[in-house]
């Protein structure tokens, strides 16, 4: 089928949407967020409601715009058999798809998140000026991985191979046990550390800052590039697992932006449930496990494409199912056993740090008996979520479906 958003066609759309995601960030740092503050549970859900409300009214544009443009294409139009209504549905369902797998997806950064934050002992006030500059970095990169999948998913083997790698990788997260990542031993950490000084202590929201006449890197910018660096490879599991569902570049890009830019109030959210998610793991693995399946094997039982509808339900359905379980069967952690916090060389030497780990201490302590009536309430809203975004489909259908 002919590619219904081309970019030689499409490029002023590329560029307006850039703009916007630029004019939503400036608005983000520069007003919302200019002074350095510790955001809170009820700020990080208006956020998140915000990012994932204009995420939807996009979704909706984007459909209106389909349904009007298509039948007045004489390229599309001139292919036998196009529906232009059924296209723009289509193209409304993909969207929602990649959005629901780059958002599920995303929840393992905010385990990284927690680690990184505490490991580095980044104080609540400025865990969002951190946010912001890694989520600008990984839209750079997400559109850099994009461009390249729109490239080389045009060759059948490099699909198959894509899809056997996403088997894989989900069944490795279901079996193998897993480890949390060390940023004292990050490759880009060390060579960062190799090439300037570290200061032991913050200077503020500052990267850089001057010790005694000499320019050093702070605490701040070491996490950054940990996080960067990590979103680098997330990007490899998420941006493919979209274009399983979607031979459109504009909609795998968009798609993923948005679900990166509600990503910093999702953390906020639930970074102090985090911990009670133990089981979701398995859902995201048993997605990418479908996903790949879907790339290798059951788009040929369906005449080229399985159904998108149909892998909306399954996605969303998998991903409730551990977020459902996760709640019904917490995890306990036994009677004296306090968790294990990593070590690096910049926890060690700040005093901020030891406060920090006698913090998260005390509240992973607190958390080993029964889930509090606000951490529930914090999981069903994410239950919630889920059903919502799978009930958006039907919405639509029942208003705009012919």
């Amino acid at each position: 089928m002919a590619e219904l958003f081309p970019i030689s066609a499409y490029w002023w759309f590329y560029l307006s949407f850039i703009g916007l995601v630029v004019l939503l960030l400036a608005v983000d740092l520069g007003v919302f967020h200019r002074k350095a503050h510790a955001v809170g549970f009820r700020e990080a859900a208006t956020w998140t409601v915000i990012w994932i409300g204009l995420a939807l009214i996009f979704n909706l544009l984007l459909y209106q715009y389909a349904l009007w443009k298509f039948p007045r294409d004489p390229r599309l139009m001139a292919i036998p058999g196009f529906d232009p209504a059924g296209a723009a549905w289509r193209v409304s369902l993909e969207f929602l798809t990649g959005y629901v797998i780059e958002k599920s997806l995303s929840v393992d950064n905010i385990f990284v998140f927690v680690m990184v934050f505490s490991y580095f002992a980044i104080p609540a006030r400025y865990q969002h000026r951190v946010l912001f500059f890694g989520i600008l970095g990984a839209i750079v990169f997400r559109g850099v991985f994009v461009a390249m999948g729109a490239a080389l998913m045009r060759y059948h083997w490099v699909v198959l191979f894509f899809g056997v790698f996403l088997i894989f990788t989900g069944i490795k997260i279901v079996v193998v046990k897993e480890k949390p990542p060390d940023p004292g031993r990050n490759l880009l950490v060390r060579m960062l550390r190799r090439a300037f000084p570290v200061t032991n202590a913050l200077h503020g929201s500052k990267f850089f800052a001057r010790e005694q006449g000499t320019l050093h890197i702070t605490p701040l910018l070491i996490a950054l590039t940990f996080l960067e660096a990590t979103d680098i490879l997330f990007a490899v599991d998420s941006v493919p697992a979209i274009f399983a569902f979607t031979k459109e570049p504009l909609i795998v890009f968009t798609s993923n932006i948005f679900a990166i830019l509600g990503l910093r109030s999702l953390y906020f959210m639930l970074a102090g449930a985090v911990e009670k998610f133990h089981l979701l793991r398995y859902g995201l693995g048993a997605v990418l496990v479908f996903v790949g399946l879907k790339m290798v094997w059951l788009n040929h039982l369906f005449d080229g494409q399985f159904p998108i509808a149909l892998s909306l339900g399954i996605i969303g359905a998998l991903i409730g199912a551990s977020v459902g379980l996760s709640l019904l069967f917490p995890k306990r952690v036994p009677d004296g056993m306090a968790p294990t916090q990593p070590e690096g060389e910049l926890a060690a030497a700040s005093p901020r740090a030891n406060q920090k780990r006698s913090k998260v201490r005390k509240s992973s302590q607190a958390a080993s008996g029964k889930p509090s009536r606000a951490t529930v309430r914090v999981l069903w809203k994410v239950v919630a979520f889920y059903v919502l975004l799978l009930g958006l489909g039907l919405i639509l259908r029942a208003a705009f479906g012919s």
